[in-house]
């Protein structure tokens, strides 16, 4: 059931204090850690469940329910406050009807708050990572950052299309 987790098991399973690249390579496969993930890491790898839930949940990097195909990591740090991220924030809770760690009903979009990306000279900053990577996108506004939301859901609707 977890074939795509093997190689990786394979490698770091014995391995001590590889919990969290386990952890991190299994969100990388299946998009978060499901409960048999886990269970299966722990089975594996002779760390109690509970342990591996412990590091999991501490850790805002990873996800214990499926996410969307873009994930929207609008940063709270200090520049990107004192610049407005708030009123972005409540662009993207408006447009998509979602707020911080929920996920759109479609699936297409997860909104995430966090503390810093480190783009401070671009305050309000915003970066979305999707399929093919991570864009991200500066001096935002709220007509902004709705355009962007918007042009990433027509894309995924032609892609769509075309696919079908």
């Amino acid at each position: 059931m977890f074939q795509e987790l093997e190689p990786v098991l394979e490698k770091y399973a014995k391995a001590p204090g590889s919990l969290i690249t386990i952890l991190q390579k299994t969100q990388d496969i299946y998009g978060y850690l499901s409960e048999g993930a886990i269970l299966h890491i722990a089975e594996r790898t002779g760390v109690p469940p509970a342990k591996i839930y412990g590091v999991a949940t501490f850790y805002t990097q990873f996800r214990m329910k499926p996410s969307g195909r873009y994930i929207l990591m609008l940063c709270k740090g200090t520049a990107c406050h004192v610049n407005g991220t708030d009123g972005i924030l409540e662009a993207v809770s408006e447009t998509l009807g979602i707020a911080d760690g929920e996920t759109t009903k479609d699936g297409l979009f997860t909104m995430d708050v966090v503390a810093c990306l480190g783009c401070c000279s671009l305050a309000p900053v915003m970066m979305v990572k999707g399929p093919v990577g991570e864009e991200t996108y500066g001096n935002l506004t709220k007509d902004r950052v709705r355009a962007v939301l918007s042009e990433i859901a027509l894309r995924e609707q032609r892609e769509r299309e075309a696919a079908s």
